[in-house]
């Protein structure tokens, strides 16, 4: 069977966009409490809106904020690049394993469109390319939605962020795990991806007990793709 040509479409951008609604409650609960944290730490507004905007990392932001401390000094400025470099580690195997979609885009489309990369509309793109799509406006859209939500949830959060500062004590916290969990079902493929997916759960589950804090993302991710690349060989 032929493989389909990748396209670009509005559609498709579309389609991925409207794919995200349903977790766009708890993308803006845990933009407005980064906020809050912002403020807390000191940040000035401008400030808040452009680690907010421009790092784009979701649990990395929150990690680079507990090491923060003003004055900042350098000892503490390359611990936070080290502690978020670690936590996005990640995103070198969920970019690798775009490379068959995105792999047959132009280049100066491509790696522009990477900045939008997040583990959300990465589950969200996979799943629709195992399903036959190839218009890769689904993974741009998706991307380009989720910042924009992401971005603008921060304003709220720095000026009345402790009206929403524990998003446990209405349920929000629960809303991207339920979403991610609902998207690994048509990703799995049989036995063998099992044993990979609960040595990840296993080796995160047992950092994050011994260790604390976010490396159990970290090393699970490890696990997971040794486990696997094992598996296959």
């Amino acid at each position: 069977m032929l493989e389909k040509n990748v396209t670009l479409s509005l559609k498709g951008c579309s389609q991925g966009a409207w794919m995200c609604l349903p977790v766009f409650p708890g993308i803006i609960a845990l933009g407005a409490v980064f906020g809050t944290v912002a403020a807390q730490k000191g940040l000035t507004f401008l400030e808040a809106l452009m680690i907010n905007s421009l790092v784009f990392a979701g649990a990395s932001q929150f990690v680079a904020m507990e090491v923060y401390g003003d004055p900042l000094a350098w000892g503490t400025l390359i611990a936070m690049v080290g502690v978020t470099g670690a936590v996005n580690m990640r995103m070198l195997l969920i970019g690798a394993s775009l490379r068959p979609w995105l792999g047959q885009v132009p280049a100066y489309q491509t790696y522009p469109s990477l900045f939008l990369l997040t583990d959300l509309n990465w589950l969200l793109a996979l799943s629709e390319y195992n399903k036959g799509t190839r218009d890769w406006g689904i993974y741009l859209g998706s991307g380009l939605v989720v910042w924009c939500v992401w971005s603008l949830a921060v304003i709220p959060g720095y000026f009345a962020g402790s009206l929403i500062s524990d998003p446990k004590a209405f349920g929000l916290d629960v809303v991207l795990p339920a979403f991610f969990a609902a998207l690994l079902v048509p990703l799995w493929k049989g036995k063998r991806q099992t044993v990979s997916w609960l040595v990840t759960g296993a080796v995160a589950t047992l950092t994050w007990a011994l260790v604390g804090g976010y490396w159990s993302i970290f090393t699970g991710a490890i696990a997971g793709a040794a486990a696997g690349a094992y598996l296959d060989d």
